[in-house]
Parts: C-alpha cells; structure tokens; sequence
C-alpha cells in the first residue's frame, strides 16, 4: 500500500472540519481516509482525539429489519 501524501502531516482546522462533516454525514471511515489522504487509522484516532463518533447512526442493527 502506497503512503498516503499527508501521512505525518499536522492537522489543520480544516482538516477537522471536514472530518466533523463527513463523520456527521455517516461516511465510512475508509472513504473519509481516502478524502482527505489519510489512513484509515490516522482518522480514527484524530476522531477519538476530539471526540468525534464514527458510528453510523442511521442504520439499524442487524437483525431488525422490518
């Protein structure tokens, strides 16, 4: 796998706002990296550091379907 272009790059404010704005529109986490050239694991650790909740909240555990 490629090194991403902004892989040890410091975050900007605008960096975390996209992130708040796609995590806020339920976009998976991998395509969030893919966004914004980063590891899937560098968005979510930036998302725990500020308190920013990738989970899906629009989708109903499995199993519930009606």
């Amino acid at each position: 796998m490629a090194t991403p272009k902004n892989h040890n790059k410091p975050w900007t404010s605008a960096d975390d706002s996209q992130l708040r704005r796609e995590a806020k529109g339920n976009t998976p986490t991998r395509v969030i990296g893919i966004h914004m050239d980063r590891t899937e694991s560098a968005i979510q650790s930036r998302a725990q550091d500020l308190g920013i909740s990738l989970k899906p909240t629009n989708q109903s555990p499995y199993g519930t379907k009606k």
